[in-house]
């Protein structure tokens, strides 16, 4: 509990600049309301020198051998294992989890280094054959150039692990702005790379308002592709200034996530597990169940499981070892909840669980579960993102592959059947990037990450994720 927090710096040309002569903004402990660090803001000229640091970086880092850059990827996921306890507990100091969900984001954030360590040796290109002799044709896969990442504070280590080692991999360079909520986890991934030996202006990573800071580094020449994780909204703004520059971006925004649980589903394993997947990291994880869609065989046994699971789980400060659900990240969010529930019940929704913040310092909110929600609440078109979850019945498939797809949102979805006809009509029916059945864990290095619809475009993670940070270039020569 007296884990000291780190000092928190600019990153920008291989130089460290602390919070002296900068404004600054304050990190809070979303667990205590108490200011635990100040985090220092970017002036419009040091973001002019990180993109000219990133241009000369990149020179160089496209120049490196495939075989070095996988060194110093490889190095960096060492050090992330070696120091996870440590940034686990910073993680947990400033944007609130669980200690063991922040100890096991670190590990996951350091496997993707290790598996685009292994990528970047496998870059290759192809020979074409020509259709008229003594010319030869090639295509080669070069990167694509500096790259402007944004992540958000809800999973600051492995959201920027996932951009990092795909676009250092490939051989770009990277402006990171991390969220300023949960700043030293980011600081640690650049810790570690540079430590690892990444040369200096292959990295920043830079803080400030948001919007002044991606408007100026989106407009820049010097930016050849923009990456960003957050809200559909500021998607679309980003995606507007990236076209005004002829610039690819790749987007995973929010989403809605639908679970459909079938009458001969394992209702227990549905609705526990469903509780447990609803309510980590507070409900602020953008590929979780939201809309529990049961049909009306099951609908009162799960109700009453999930209810059950959700009344046990244990509310309270990260750092303590059996906490399960810990606060939401800022008062913003906290009260964003309240006004959801009251529009739900003001409106004739039934609360089952939880359905107000919790008394004492920090931003809690008890484990909510609402059924009878009608369809005009606004908690049925918004992502919530936080820790409620709503009950629904349905009839047929039909009617549930109809729910699941009503809203524009496709990131994520899960399906309970013990059919096998029917987990196959649903995993071709549901529409959305990544589809569990019979679970929920759905997220692996190996596998491509990412949404279609509004939740966004392109993919992270797996043998994907390295191409959007690749161009192909056709070469014929005689």
């Amino acid at each position: 509990m007296n884990t000291p927090y780190d000092p928190l710096y600019l990153f920008i040309d291989g130089q460290w600049l602390d919070a002296k002569s900068h404004h600054t903004a304050p990190v809070i402990n979303p667990a205590t309301e108490e200011v635990i660090g100040q985090i220092p803001l970017a002036t419009t000229a040091e973001l002019d020198r990180a993109l000219l640091a990133a241009q000369r970086g990149f020179e160089q880092w496209r120049s490196t051998v495939p075989a070095e850059r996988a060194r110093v990827l490889k190095r960096a996921a060492d050090l992330l294992l070696e120091r996870a306890p440590h940034i686990a507990a910073q993680m947990t100091l400033e944007e609130g989890k669980p200690i063991g969900e922040a100890m096991d984001e670190v590990t996951r954030a350091a496997e993707y280094f290790e598996w685009f360590a292994e990528s970047a040796r496998r870059i290759d290109g192809r020979v074409v054959p020509a259709n008229r002799p003594g010319v030869l044709q090639m295509v080669k896969r070069q990167p694509i150039g500096p790259v402007a990442a944004f992540t958000p504070w809800n999973f600051p280590a492995i959201t920027p692990a996932r951009k990092l080692s795909a676009a250092l991999a490939a051989g770009c360079s990277v402006i990171l702005k991390p969220g300023e909520e949960s700043p030293a986890t980011a600081l640690a991934l650049a810790r570690a790379l540079d430590d690892a030996g990444l040369p200096k202006g292959v990295l920043q990573v830079v803080f400030g308002v948001p919007d002044e800071v991606s408007s100026q580094l989106i407009a820049s020449p010097i930016i050849r592709k923009v990456t960003f994780t957050g809200s559909v909204p500021i998607g679309r703004l980003l995606s507007r200034r990236a076209a005004e520059g002829v610039k690819p971006i790749t987007l995973e925004l929010g989403g809605h996530g639908p679970v459909l649980v079938f009458d001969d589903a394992d209702i227990e394993h549905a609705a526990t597990q469903g509780a447990a997947n609803r309510f980590r990291g507070t409900g602020q994880v953008c590929i979780s169940s939201t809309r529990f869609i049961v049909q009306r065989g099951a609908y009162a046994q799960f109700a009453e499981h999930f209810v059950a699971a959700t009344l046990a789980l244990r509310v309270g400060n990260g750092m303590h070892p059996h906490t399960q659900v810990g606060p939401l990240a800022n008062r913003r969010q906290l009260s964003k909840m309240e006004e959801l529930v009251a529009d739900a019940v003001a409106k004739g929704a039934h609360v089952l669980a939880g359905g107000e913040a919790l008394p004492g310092p920090g931003f809690f909110f008890a484990p909510t579960v609402l059924a009878n929600v009608p369809m005009d609440a606004r908690i049925m078109h918004e992502e919530p993102f936080g820790p409620i979850a709503i009950l629904m019945p349905f009839n047929e498939l039909a009617d549930g592959l109809a729910e699941a797809n009503r809203l524009p949102y496709g990131l994520s979805a899960y399906a309970f059947t013990r059919s096998a006809r029917t987990a196959i009509d649903v995993a071709d029916g549901l529409e959305a990037g990544m589809i569990g059945i019979n679970q929920y864990r759905i997220v692996a290095t190996e596998l491509p990450f990412g949404g279609i619809k509004e939740s966004g475009h392109g993919a992270e993670g797996g043998v994907e994720g390295i191409e959007y940070y690749l161009t192909h270039k056709f070469i014929s020569q005689i």
